[in-house]
C-alpha cells in the first residue's frame, strides 16, 4: 500500500511512499541484530558515529527544518529551533555517555562486585509528527549510545522526515521502517524494547503488547500542563511565557501549558492581558520566518479541536482571539470556566480558571488524568512550597516546562511510564548487570 503526505497550510500532496512489506520488516530486524552486535561491543566508536551524524545535522539543518514544516504545519523558525536541539542532545551525550556507562563498583563480602550496563539489543520506535525531529532523536540517540540498534516507525504523515533523519544520522544501526500503526504493533513481538510517544489510548495498546511479549517499554503520552499564576508573580513577564507555552508548536505539545490556574485577585488582568497577546500573534504561512502560529496538523486534528472549543462554550465563555479559521488553522482562542475539562486540547486553546487558597491551586491542577509537567509562576518560595503536592513528573518554577537533554523528561498518572534524557533515560533500555566475582 501507499502511504501519502500533505501539506497542511496548501494542503498539496507532497509524496507517495510504498509500505515495507511484512517479509522485508522481517529482514530488517534479523540485518539490525547482526549489525548491533558489532554496534555494541565499543562505545569509543558509537561516540565518534555520532559526533559525525551531528555534522551532517549542522549541514542540512535548513533542509531538515523546512521539510518537517511543510509535513506538519510547524512555524519554519521552530523547526530550525527544534533540530538545533537535537544538535545539542548528540553534543551532551557525546560528552557524557561514556562517564554514565561506566560500571559501578558495590562494596559486597566478594572480591569483586559491581553493575554493568549492557544494551538490550533491538529498540522500536513509535514516533509522533509533532516533534518530528526531536522526539526521534531524544528517544533514539540514548539507545544507540547505549549500543543499542534502532528501527523508527514514524507518524505517516512526516515519512519524508523520518526517511530524512535517516539520511542524515547515517548509522546502519538505524532504520526507518515505512509502515502503518497495526503494523507498528506486530514489531513489537520482535524487537527487545519499544519507545513510544503519542496518545494515551495508543500508548495503552502498546504497553498491552509489549506486557503480553514480556518486552520493556517506555511511554511518554498525553498532557494537560498546569500554569498555575500566584498572586505575587510578575504578570507582564508572566503572559509573555503564557503566550509561548500555549502557542508553540501550533500548541500541538504535550508539555504545552494547557490549564490557566490563576489567583482571583489578578485573574481579570491576567485575562485581559493574555488576549491581548493572543492577539498580536502572527498567524499564517509557517514557511515564514515571522510566523508564530500555522495550521494544525491535518483537517482530522482541527475538527477534533472545533469539537472541544464547542464543548468548552457549554461550560464556559470561549473567545476566538483572532479571525483566521480557513484551511487547518484554528484561531488563538481563550476559555474561561469554572467547571472541570479533563480532555486533552492539542491545539491553540488556553483554558482559564481562578483560585483563591493554595489547596484550591493544587486542587485544580491536579483534576486532570494526566500528570506530565507543571509550572508555577511568583514568588519562589511560595511556588515551591507547592511542588510536593503537584502530580506531574516535572515542575518548573518561572519557566517554561521544556525538555532538557541534562534532566529526566517523564510522567505519572496517564502521562506516560519511564524517563527518556539525561542518565535515566540513557539507562532505560540497558541489561542493568549485577556481577559477582569471588
Amino acid at each position: 500500500m501507499v502511504i501519502r503526505t500533505f501539506n497542511p497550510f496548501t494542503q498539496e500532496k507532497l509524496a507517495e511512499y510504498e509500505e515495507n512489506t511484512p517479509e522485508e520488516l522481517t529482514k530488517i530486524i534479523s540485518v539490525m541484530r547482526q549489525r548491533q552486535k558489532v554496534w555494541g561491543t565499543s562505545i569509543e566508536q558509537r561516540i565518534q558515529s555520532i559526533r559525525e551524524a551531528k555534522k551532517r545535522f549542522e549541514k542540512g539543518k535548513n533542509e531538515l527544518a523546512t521539510l518537517m514544516s511543510r509535513e506538519m504545519g510547524k512555524p519554519v523558525s521552530q523547526s530550525i529551533s527544534e533540530v538545533e536541539k537535537c544538535i545539542w542532545l548528540m553534543d551532551y551525550m557525546t560528552q557524557n555517555a561514556e562517564k554514565m556507562l561506566e560500571p559501578e563498583a558495590v562494596h559486597t563480602e566478594a572480591t569483586r562486585s559491581y553493575i554493568r550496563f549492557d544494551p538490550l539489543g533491538v529498540i522500536l520506535l513509535i514516533m509522533p509528527w509533532n516533534f518530528p525531529a526531536w522526539q526521534v532523536v531524544r528517544a533514539g540517540i540514548p539507545a544507540l549510545m547505549a549500543g543499542n540498534g534502532v528501527i523508527l516507525k514514524h507518524a505517516s504523515i512526516v515519512t519524508g522526515t523520518s526517511l530524512k533523519l535517516e539520511e542524515l544520522l547515517g548509522l546502519d544501526v538505524f532504520k526507518s521502517v515505512v509502515a502503518r500503526g497495526e503494523t507498528a504493533l506486530s514489531l513489537i513481538e520482535h524487537v527487545d524494547g519499544v519507545s513510544f510517544t503519542g496518545s494515551t489510548g495508543a500508548g495503552s495498546k502498546i504497553a498491552e503488547t509489549a506486557g503480553r511479549n514480556i518486552k520493556k517499554f517506555v511511554l511518554e503520552l498525553g498532557g494537560s500542563d498546569p500554569f498555575i499564576v500566584l498572586k505575587s508573580a510578575d504578570l507582564e513577564a508572566t503572559v509573555r511565557n503564557a503566550v509561548f507555552a500555549r502557542l508553540q508548536n501550533n500548541g500541538q505539545s504535550c508539555i504545552a501549558s494547557k490549564r490557566f490556574i490563576v489567583h482571583q485577585d489578578i485573574l481579570k488582568e491576567f485575562y485581559t492581558r493574555l488576549r491581548e497577546e493572543f492577539a498580536r500573534v502572527k498567524v499564517g504561512d509557517p514557511l515564514k520566518q515571522d510566523t508564530f502560529l500555522g495550521p494544525l496538523s491535518s483537517a482530522e486534528q482541527k475538527s477534533t479541536v472545533a469539537r472541544q472549543l464547542g464543548e468548552l462554550s457549554v461550560i464556559g465563555r470561549v473567545e476566538r482571539v483572532q479571525s483566521i479559521d480557513e484551511g487547518n488553522f484554528i484561531p488563538p482562542s481563550l476559555a474561561l470556566t469554572d467547571t472541570s475539562y479533563t480532555e486533552e486540547v492539542f491545539g491553540p486553546v488556553a483554558i482559564v480558571k481562578g483560585f483563591r487558597t493554595p489547596e484550591e491551586a493544587l486542587a485544580l491542577a491536579n483534576e486532570t488524568p494526566f500528570g506530565l509537567g507543571a509550572s508555577v509562576w511568583g514568588d519562589r518560595d511560595e511556588a515551591e512550597a507547592l511542588i510536593p503536592g503537584i502530580q506531574a513528573g516535572m515542575v518548573f518554577v518561572n519557566k517554561v516546562v521544556a525538555s532538557d537533554p541534562r534532566l529526566p523528561f517523564g510522567g505519572v498518572k496517564k502521562s506516560g511510564i519511564g524517563r527518556e534524557l539525561s542518565r535515566y533515560g540513557l539507562l532505560e533500555f540497558t541489561n542493568i548487570r549485577s556481577v559477582w566475582v569471588s
